[in-house]
């Protein structure tokens, strides 16, 4: 990244106009006769703005979204943020699964809807989720990849507004931003659900609530937390995993109920008696010092499902956000990683050497004490299960890119972004299978997959109940039972892959270059140890034959060899730290940006033989 004022900013290039399509957030949602009005860069100019290419499926992009409500705060009459929505699944084109995401993590921005990726390829984009800032005469300042980069871009912000009031090209407005309705009914986005004895407690994450129903998941018994999110005494901040406590493990620690609150990445240890939260364990602080090849474990680590594992007598834990599968000891209070190296990529092998990708749900076959924790990858579109002596296996896979929606020998079969999954009496696996808007079935038996229901609106939880599966429909905002037929599906199949252009690369040596300076008042922060890290690998491994692994250094040559195809996956992890600098405030903060990226690649002779890929430039 350089300054403001280098010779490189001057060198501007003007951005891109957006081209015709779908507007979300400019006008009030479901007016039968009503198009939202579009927006473009042109109307906009005098204006500062920041364009957020995201896609809902993407955790790293949700906690984005988070970040930025700081943004609109600040600057509520210079800055229009604008989300652009690059969609990575097949599911995620649709207009109305965009509205519908919109809506259910509280996107308070217009948002462009871009199912074809034009705008992906004007502004060279490589990853979900990028940032990029726009000054009020339409040339792009800055771009940034990754989380933590909100707290740079508002310093460079406040030095625009201040530059571009002194000059008159600084123009002031309202937000074009427009506010839909509220979505009424008992339950808004549900997540996931379980059973406690005669009733079935839902995680609502759209009303930040816990809600207890009968078991016909209709009649309401109780309601926990305010309608508010937030990390107070009585609120959730998106809940989403639900798991309940052996009886003497929750005499012991005062709660029988722990909550995935996965917006406050936190544990909430509820007494469904006294239906309270009664207990807070903060992710991050547990995990301060933990490690992986990749350095420090990101805060964010967005929990989405929790089970007990009665194998390993403690709380499994899908730490989505950073691609982990955790445990929490309640004798010892520990937290500690059970899988994963926060890399995000479809890898088996040992626990701690494995890729996870957005685990997302939890199971485990309540007849077999002894037997696997079984999760589903949402980002790899995968069914996996962890062994309790701590090693990976994929059952259903192929990797970050490859999806669809396949019956037959699991080998082959496909998923599109599952986020729920059950162990059936039977002991065949119930996946809710997403993006497909399907329940599928796996038996471990016979190895094979077949569909059991299609139709459903993202569902996202499964749990049986005297002999149904009861299904969460998640865009439905209801629970429903949609195998009473008894009758299988016969589904349409297909195989996809993700629309994202392949970066086109020479084999042999490629000087890979990731820019970062820190923002106006900042330095890289080398206090404790080096301030920058970049870890390199490749799926398959071969494609990599030389400069993986670790560095402190930002520039690397790596080779790239076609001994096993011409395609794949080059996985490159960055980190930087910057503070404040310490002669211009009293108490410095620090900060800490990061990005993965998976970057499809095709070896070609006429390929490029340098690959820029910028953190904060």
């Amino acid at each position: 990244m350089t300054s403001l004022n280098s010779p490189l900013n001057r060198a501007r290039v003007r951005a891109p106009e957006f081209p015709p399509g779908t507007w979300l957030n400019t006008a009030p949602a479901r007016e039968p006769s009503a198009t939202p009005p579009s927006l473009s860069l042109k109307q906009l100019r005098g204006r500062i703005v920041l364009l957020d290419f995201w896609t809902f499926c993407c955790g790293n992009c949700l906690h984005v979204i988070d970040e930025l409500r700081e943004l609109e705060a600040a600057f509520p009459e210079e800055l229009v943020i604008i989300g652009v929505h690059s969609p990575k699944f097949e599911h995620e084109k649709s207009d109305a699964a965009v509205e519908a995401a919109t809506e259910r993590y509280e996107v308070r921005h217009p948002v462009f809807n871009d199912p074809e990726l034009h705008l992906w390829r004007q502004y060279a984009i490589r990853a979900w989720p990028t940032l990029v800032l726009i000054d009020p005469n339409g040339y792009i300042v800055a771009q940034a990849a990754g989380e933590g980069q909100v707290s740079a871009l508002q310093a460079m912000i406040g030095q625009l507004v201040a530059t571009h009031d002194a000059d008159g090209s600084l123009r002031r407005g309202d937000n074009p931003y427009v506010e839909p309705p509220a979505v009424p009914g008992t339950f808004r986005f549900p997540a996931k659900v379980v059973r406690q004895g005669d009733r079935l407690w839902v995680a609502d994450a759209g009303h930040h609530q816990l809600v207890a129903t009968a078991l016909d998941g209709v009649s309401e018994l109780a309601r926990i937390g305010t309608s508010a999110r937030g990390r107070g005494p009585d609120q959730f901040d998106e809940p989403n995993g639900i798991a309940i406590l052996p009886p003497p493990i929750a005499a012991r620690v005062g709660f029988d109920l722990v909550v995935a609150d996965t917006g406050s990445h936190t544990l909430r240890g509820v007494d469904s008696v006294r239906q309270r939260i009664v207990r807070t364990i903060d992710l991050a602080t547990a995990l301060a010092e933990a490690r992986t090849v990749t350095g420090k474990v990101p805060a964010v680590l967005s929990p989405w499902d929790v089970l007990w594992w009665p194998a390993r007598n403690e709380l499994a834990i899908a730490a989505a956000g950073v691609h982990l599968l955790l445990s929490w000891n309640p004798d010892t209070d520990a937290v500690t990683i059970l899988a994963g190296t926060t890399v995000e990529g479809l890898k088996d092998g040992p626990a701690l050497d494995s890729w996870l990708a957005q685990p997302s749900g939890l199971a485990v076959d309540a007849t077999d004490p002894e037997g696997p924790l079984w999760f589903v990858d949402s980002e790899t579109s995968a069914l996996r299960c962890l062994t309790p002596a701590l090693t990976v296996h994929t059952v259903i896979g192929e990797g970050l890119f490859d999806f669809g929606l396949v019956d037959g020998p699991a080998e082959s079969a496909r998923l599109q972004h599952p986020l729920g999954v059950a162990v059936l009496p039977d002991r065949s696996i119930a996946v809710a299978d997403t993006y497909n808007g399907a329940v599928r079935r796996f038996d471990p038996t016979t190895g094979t997959v077949q569909t059991l229901a299609t139709g459903l609106a993202e569902p996202s939880g499964v749990v049986e109940v005297d002999g149904e599966l009861v299904v969460v429909e998640s865009t439905a905002h209801r629970l429903t039972r949609p195998l009473t037929s008894g009758a299988l599906t016969e589904a349409t199949q297909s195989t996809m892959r993700t629309q994202r252009p392949v970066t086109e690369l020479r084999a042999g040596a490629v000087l890979l270059r990731v820019p970062f300076r820190p923002a106006p008042g900042r330095k890289l922060d080398d206090r404790f140890g080096p301030s920058t890290r970049l870890t390199v690998s490749a799926s398959p491994p071969e494609l990599l034959a030389g400069g993986g692994g670790d560095s402190t250094e930002l520039v690397r040559t790596i080779v790239l060899s076609a001994t096993a195809g011409a395609t794949g996956v080059l996985q490159v992890t960055a980190q930087a730290a910057s503070c404040d600098d310490g002669h211009a405030v009293e108490h410095p903060a620090c900060y800490l940006a990061r990005q993965d990226w998976g970057i499809p690649v095709q070896l070609d002779e006429d390929g490029a033989t340098e690959l820029e890929l910028p953190l904060l430039g």
